[in-house]
């Protein structure tokens, strides 16, 4: 059964960039990642090589306005 834990928040842009590179400095590091996600961290194995998607939508409304959505996903199986 898998394990999953998501968290939803609003943060200033400089954080959403912190919380990205403390990512980016676990991955480059070649070992294991630890992912914080509210108050849990979640500990990750991925391998030297892992799956990357990128969608970018752009969403106009009369009504609604404008929206913006970039989706990044990062996926491998477990060393």
């Amino acid at each position: 059964m898998p394990d999953q834990t998501t968290n939803a928040e609003k943060l200033d842009r400089d954080a959403v960039a912190d919380r990205l590179t403390d990512l980016t400095e676990e991955l480059r590091a070649g070992e294991n990642v630890t992912v914080s996600v509210g108050n849990k961290d979640m500990v990750l194995t991925p391998p030297e090589t892992v799956g990357y998607k990128i969608d970018v939508i752009k969403k106009q409304s009369r009504f609604r306005g404008n929206h913006e959505t970039v989706r990044i996903e990062i996926d491998w199986k477990p060393r």
